[in-house]
């Protein structure tokens, strides 16, 4: 703002300068004329240049302002008070309201208006009234008010301004904790959750058979085995949950997905006991995937394998993955009895299952769009993952 008021100046001294030297009488005048319209041009020249250079300096040193006054008096006694450059005396009350407050524009309004009237009781040659004589110091005193007052103004809007920036800040970390809590959730629902919940099952079994009448020990082996090894899991997907974590910090450890989910296919099988078969589709390779979005895209995969399982009853399940076009699709079909008609998302967040839920936040996590139904089967559930291939070359946070 301070810099349009130097602006407005070097307007002003540029328009009227050479109609106040012509006016101006020869000889002396003239040459005052000159200097002044100079030594002023150039000084607001330099300030509206590089005012963030010199700005700090004349807010320090008032006495800049009144050297400025001093060169401005010069131009308006030699060109005279009836002249277009005597309009530039008002920039200068204007300025000392932006620059120092009420207080300096107080000082510097008062200082040029009993300037011009020096100037207007001093010029013999003018016959100004007293209206037209108290235009210009009445010019100066309303402009060092809007000057004060465009100064508070400033103030308040950048005090506004930095109080909505700490709002957006503080709602900024808000929802940054939130989405990383739901991640976190997302992580222990869909590895270690599930394989403790597991744990307790089969330890409830083992407290069964061993308080039995007629205790078997077969059976009891069998049972304490399978505690052991869901133990086991449990504590290699705390391991895994904890390495993928740290992994997803390092862009260049990228991922080749259609191993890891052949291989995640053929340990579903073998641990569950349920026929899963995986087949590579498309007619071209898949690039390597960041971490961070390869974690998301075989956990909705490993989730979808798991639901099956234990809620649909199938028979087999099957597994396909590939490019196709521009996009990277995943599916995962089981044969089993599908979802019920008119299931929505919030009925499951309502009642508790998150694991379908959890499945649609990880894909738009990271850009992916998911489908869960029966697709182009006759029955059963079809869960397909597609992602844009120029997501795997866009760093995701």
């Amino acid at each position: 703002m301070c810099r349009q008021v130097f602006g407005f100046r070097l307007a002003m001294i540029a328009l009227a300068a050479p109609a106040a030297i012509l006016n101006a009488g020869p000889g002396l005048p003239t040459r005052l004329v000159a200097v002044a319209v100079v030594i002023t041009f150039m000084g607001s020249y330099v300030l509206f240049r590089d005012w963030e250079r010199f700005g700090p300096l004349l807010l320090r040193h008032p006495s800049l302002l009144a050297l400025d006054t001093l060169f401005g008096s010069l131009l308006l006694i030699s060109a005279g008070p009836d002249t277009t450059l005597a309009y530039v005396s008002v920039c200068t009350p204007l300025l000392a309201g932006l620059v120092y407050g009420w207080r300096g524009a107080a000082v510097f309004a008062s200082l040029q208006s009993l300037i011009l009237v020096l100037v207007y009781a001093t010029a013999t040659d003018l016959q100004a009234g007293i209206a037209e004589s108290s235009l210009l110091p009445g010019l100066c005193l309303i402009a060092g008010a809007v000057g004060s007052n465009l100064r508070n103004l400033v103030l308040r809007f950048g005090s506004a301004t930095q109080a909505l920036t700490a709002v957006q800040a503080r709602l900024a970390v808000t929802e940054a904790v939130s989405a990383e809590r739901a991640r976190l959730a997302r992580e222990m629902h869909d590895s270690v959750a599930k394989t403790l919940h597991g744990v307790a099952l089969a330890a409830d079994g083992l407290a069964g058979s061993a308080g039995a009448d007629r205790m078997n020990p077969a059976l009891v082996k069998q049972q304490a085995e399978l505690v052991a090894r869901s133990a086991r899991r449990a504590a290699a997907e705390s391991r895994e949950l904890l390495a993928d974590l740290r992994r997803e910090t390092d862009p260049d450890h990228a991922t080749d997905v259609l191993v890891e989910l052949a291989a995640r296919t053929r340990d579903f099988s073998g641990r569950t006991g349920l026929p899963a078969a995986y087949r590579p589709t498309g007619e071209h390779t898949v690039p390597p995937v960041p971490p961070a979005v390869a974690r998301q895209l075989l956990t909705i995969a490993t989730e979808a394998m798991e639901n099956a399982y234990r809620h649909a009853a199938p028979t087999r399940v099957d597994v396909r993955a590939g490019v196709h076009g521009d996009l990277l699709r995943i599916s995962v079909y089981d044969d089993g009895r599908g979802l019920p008609s008119g299931t929505t998302l919030e009925q499951l967040r309502r009642a508790g299952h998150f694991g379908l839920v959890g499945m649609v936040e990880r894909a738009a996590s990271v850009g992916a769009r998911i489908r869960i139904g029966r697709g182009s089967h006759p029955r059963g559930t079809e869960v397909r993952l597609e992602l844009p291939l120029a997501a795997l070359t866009t760093p995701r946070a």
